[in-house]
């Protein structure tokens, strides 16, 4: 193989990864790759583990389970779905082995399962869910044998994801079976959210901060869904309750004052907001926080138009 790709190993293993993507079902391909590996070990090692183009994180799998290191393999394959997931790099057949399901930590898996999402792909589809099938089965051989409630919430958001609504629930409800956890009721919280229940949501948050209720996030979760629903009185109150636990915290004191703003019509509030603009590290959040300001009633015209130049400008 490297005598075809001029003996350098970086171009055998984006060879090996072209072959692997038009086929990852297929044994041929890993077998070289076995066989490159173990004849020039010390020259790909470098490759493999310091390079992190899509080739060599894909040779990193693969390697990874002929090392026995099975977490690694799986955060490695994970990543590579994350960046393409059009192909079903999981048919792979060592994915499914005996060796990898009996041996990966569900905390692993996990994270592997949250990193299929890093890119924002659209998931649910049945194309999708075809290509993630043998994710699936991972998740429900691992989690049987260690069913740890953290690890099992996180793999309900890609069963969420995938629009697999029953299965994520029932990952939940296995979770609390175990133990009661916060991340389980704020994964229900997203699941229930995406239905288009905010009621159901909601009592999933506060059942949250039953279970964390120093957690400063789940007060702004709340009040961000209560600023959905045009309660903006219960998001003033929730934000206010979330600045006890943490008072500086930049996004909840931007959320304060666009809620404020919103409900009360306080140039002051609004110009509080376009104050912590620049410091507010989610845009398309600082959009939404700035529109749901400009509305408040009886507002300077030219305070608003202020506003409304922050979110355009961004952090520029």
């Amino acid at each position: 193989m490297l005598a075809h790709c001029g003996g350098r190993p970086e171009e055998a293993l984006r060879h090996l990864a072209g072959t692997v993507a038009s086929a990852p079902q297929e044994p041929e391909p890993y077998a070289v790759l076995a066989e490159l590996w173990q004849d020039r070990r010390s020259e790909l090692a470098g490759v493999v583990h310091d390079a992190n183009s899509l080739s060599t994180v894909l040779a990193r799998s693969y390697i990874c389970f002929l090392e026995g290191d099975m977490d690694g393999a799986a955060l490695a394959i994970g990543a590579v779905t994350g960046a393409r997931p059009q192909t079903a790099w999981a048919t792979a057949p060592w994915f499914g082995d005996e060796r990898f399901l009996g041996a990966v930590s569900a905390g692993a898996l996990a994270d592997a399962a949250m990193r299929t999402m890093d890119h924002g792909h659209e998931l649910d589809t049945d194309a999708m869910r075809e290509r993630f099938r043998p994710w699936f089965h991972a998740i429900d051989v691992v989690t049987a044998r260690s069913p740890l409630p953290e690890a099992l919430a996180r793999m309900a958001i890609l069963l969420r994801a995938c629009g697999l609504i029953d299965g994520s629930f029932a990952l939940c409800d296995r979770a609390d079976s175990v133990e009661r956890i916060m991340l389980t009721e704020v994964v229900r919280a997203g699941t229930w959210r995406r239905l288009g229940d905010p009621e159901q949501a909601a009592a999933a948050f506060e059942r949250a901060l039953a279970l964390d209720p120093a957690n400063w996030s789940l007060y702004l979760d709340l009040a961000d869904l209560r600023a959905e629903q045009g309660d903006f009185a219960a998001a003033v109150r929730l934000v206010d309750q979330g600045l006890r636990h943490e008072p500086a915290e930049t996004t909840l004191r931007a959320a304060g004052a666009a809620y404020r703003a919103r409900l009360t019509g306080s140039p002051a509030d609004l110009s509080e907001l376009i104050e912590l603009a620049p410091q507010l590290p989610d845009d398309s959040y600082l959009r939404l926080l700035i529109d749901h300001a400009c509305a408040g009633p009886g507002l300077p015209a030219e305070l608003v138009a202020a506003a409304r130049r922050s979110r355009q400008a961004g952090r520029g």
